[in-house]
């Protein structure tokens, strides 16, 4: 199997594993809304943990997608920033580094 296709695989992994769990909060919580989600999601310590985890796991995947997407000229590579913040980041990264292998490849076969 190659590379770009488990990069694939993680991704549609990424949507359904972390949207299961969004769906089940928005059908079980009264009055549901993302500014719920969010202040839910701060209860605690270890929410607070796990959003200041997931904040730098955000701003590194940027800090590597833009320069990188830019360098290889990777098509819509922008699209991702807000898909991140809509979706999940468990979606985008996968997807990304799905999208810089068909580039590589791309690369590859012109040379």
């Amino acid at each position: 199997m190659k590379r770009k296709h488990i990069y694939l695989a993680l991704s549609v992994l990424g949507i359904c594993y972390t949207w299961y769990y969004n769906i089940q909060y928005f059908n079980t919580v009264e009055n549901a809304s993302f500014i719920g989600f969010f202040k839910d999601a701060q209860q605690n310590f270890a929410g607070k943990s796990f959003g200041a985890d997931l904040t730098m796991v955000c701003l590194t995947f940027f800090a590597f997608m833009i320069p990188e997407s830019l360098r290889l000229k990777i098509k819509y590579w922008w699209t991702l920033i807000p898909i991140t913040f809509l979706i999940a980041v468990a979606f985008t990264f996968p997807l990304f580094l799905y999208m810089r292998e068909i580039r590589l490849e791309h690369n590859k076969d012109e040379c």
